[in-house]
């Protein structure tokens, strides 16, 4: 008989679900032609009441933009959110298993999964893909949790793709194909004790730097009001950053880098 476990029961009932449906034989391989559209850049930091998670909205596939208005960041719980980098089928339907097997233990168990029990199963779902990530379907997600009832309330956690957790400490990380340049941003300007508004501008121009340098990020759009999703978790809860206050904070940094064009 099969556990309170969403994997498990889906494992049973409905295993091609499973993010790691891919043909395990090496003799057949995924056709060199077939090109699944890539997301990138995903930052994380502290601030005063929290921790914030930030994603741009670009999906690449080789050198064409598969999708100008990709949301890469999601709300998990009332305690955490993800973002992911990678193949974009793969991720999101990892981070979708893993909301889903959240809010299943909550309800089968009566009480909310911890945040290492949160990590814990978000790091199997990704050894899961394994086998998908060996085929070149490569999908990670940046988790941040926050917990005030939490001796160690913040959290933010990145995984390899064999699933390993790698808990960050300096209070700021990044992942995707932009993450040196954003992750350089963070470490110059990143400051514990920021206000809503200094970790708004913050997750802008972290994100405009590695758009800056990488094609696969991508930058404001400002015609088809494109801005990069924002989501807080704080004590209060988890919440996105209304759009009017990311273009705000936007429109004030590009003004700040027509002055400064060199950076």
């Amino acid at each position: 008989m099969t556990g309170p476990s969403f994997l498990e029961q889906l494992r049973a009932h409905a295993p091609e679900a499973l993010p790691a449906r891919l043909p395990r034989d090496p003799a057949h391989r995924v056709p060199a032609d077939l090109r699944a559209p890539h997301g990138t850049t995903i930052i994380a930091f502290t601030w005063a009441d929290g921790v914030l998670l930030a994603g741009d909205r670009r999906a690449t596939s080789g050198n064409l933009i598969a999708q100008k208005d990709l949301v890469k960041v999601v709300v998990v719980d009332g305690t955490s959110a993800a973002g992911f980098a990678g193949s974009v089928g793969h991720a999101l339907l990892l981070l979708k298993l893993f909301t889903a097997e959240v809010e299943q233990y909550e309800k089968v168990e009566g009480a909310p999964i911890s945040q290492d029990g949160k990590i814990r199963r978000l790091s199997t779902i990704v050894r899961e893909n394994l086998p998908a990530a060996m085929q070149g379907f490569v999908a990670l997600p940046l988790y941040v949790g926050y917990d005030p009832a939490d001796p160690d309330p913040a959290r933010i956690v990145t995984f390899d793709a064999s699933g390993s957790i790698a808990r960050n400490r300096s209070g700021y990380a990044s992942i995707g194909s932009g993450s040196d340049f954003a992750q350089a941003s963070l470490k110059k300007l990143h400051r514990p004790d920021l206000d809503r508004a200094g970790a708004i501008s913050l997750a802008v121009n972290a994100l405009w730097d590695a758009a800056d340098d990488d094609t696969a990020t991508a930058g404001p759009d400002l015609i088809r009001s494109l801005f990069p999703n924002l989501v807080t978790v704080t004590a209060e809860g988890t919440a996105e950053v209304d759009e009017d206050q990311v273009r705000a904070a936007t429109e004030v940094m590009l003004a700040e880098r027509t002055r400064r064009p060199g950076g």
